[in-house]
């Protein structure tokens, strides 16, 4: 599998990556057994860029991913985790429905200050059994997550003292690269304003249907040498299942105008002589600023039917006919 540069560091990943919230658990349970082949179905098929966070199964992802890589030879792989929750053990009772099925028994405290953000780096390598995390992220800061007011608390800790964690590890070779892992636009315009940052792990936010990123982001991306790391290629499934009945769209029942969207979408692919998951899954890999699409699941026959979407062979010119205003005018 072809790889790409992360910014201006030495970092190469592969052009598809795999990421871990589902092996935590997500939405529904995922067997240890399940976890272990899944990533084994990755490593076979040559992905060697792999993303976790303490957030997915609260330490239950980190932990797999840990147990999976560790006889791995270090240097034949990419690993980032994230930072800005730290966890603290309750009772089972206790602890938070954040959508993850069996994950481990704490409750989540957010936390981007400098102190908050060493003590998850090292939490998250007593997680991993691992000496080496190449990436950093600062997860899901911002409104998406927190609200106007807290967002403000939390933009502050970064600038205070967290930016400040993330360059002394990246000076000292504890890891090789720092960005944002989230799922909005503005919050990455307002780092990057203020910041360096290595890379930004998007999610849902450069997809066919979402181009929430290319008014801004990607121009300041290109003009910095920030990657992207794109993830919800298939923004919460529609993408990949069409406009069909329960079809979720930015994690929520899709609405009619989004159900006709992807409606002439599909049409469009139809006639093409495609599936539209295939445009869906290529289409952020046509953009130089995009480092790898991340790809992730509980079950390694999902896995290989998305890795095949990469063999189908669509041409350039079909990319155009899915711009916004193109789609727009179809549906007139």
């Amino acid at each position: 599998m072809q790889k790409r540069r992360i910014g201006r560091t030495a970092l190469e990943v592969t052009e598809v990556s795999f990421g871990g919230a589902a092996l935590g658990g997500l939405y529904r349970a995922c067997p240890r057994e399940a976890a272990m082949e899944t990533l084994q179905g990755a490593w076979d098929a040559g992905l060697r860029y792999f993303d976790t966070a303490p957030f997915y199964g609260f330490g239950l992802s980190e932990r797999r991913f840990g147990d999976f890589l560790r006889y791995k030879p270090r240097d034949s792989y990419v690993l980032s985790t994230k930072v800005g929750r730290l966890f603290r053990p309750v009772p089972e009772d206790q602890v938070p429905d954040h959508s993850y099925v069996d994950p481990l028994p704490f409750a989540v405290d957010y936390d981007y200050s400098y102190d908050g953000i060493m003590r998850s780096v090292d939490f998250s390598y007593a997680r991993l059994g691992l000496n080496k995390i190449d990436i950093l992220y600062v997860h899901d800061i911002g409104t998406y997550t927190h609200g106007i007011e807290k967002a403000k608390l939390h933009f502050r800790q970064l600038m205070d003292g967290g930016l400040k964690a993330l360059e002394e590890l990246k000076s000292s070779g504890t890891i090789s690269a720092y960005g944002l892992g989230v799922n909005e636009v503005r919050i990455c315009l307002d780092v990057m304003r203020r910041a360096p940052l290595d890379c930004i792990l998007l999610a849902s936010r450069y997809s066919l249907l979402d181009r929430s990123a290319e008014a801004e982001l990607l121009p300041l991306c290109r003009e910095r040498q920030t990657s992207l790391i794109i993830g919800g290629v298939f923004n919460s499934g529609i993408l990949a299942t069409g406009p069909m009945a329960g079809a979720h769209f930015d994690y929520l029942p899709a609405t009619d105008d989004i159900l006709h969207r992807v409606d002439t979408m599909e049409k469009i692919a139809g006639d093409g002589g495609y599936p539209l998951a295939a445009a869906a899954f290529q289409f952020p890999l046509r953009n130089p600023v995009v480092a790898t699409v991340l790809t992730g699941t509980a079950k390694a026959a999902n896995l290989a039917r998305n890795l095949e979407l990469l063999d189908v062979e669509i041409p350039q010119t079909e990319f155009a006919k899915y711009d916004p205003y193109t789609v727009v005018q179809h549906l007139a």
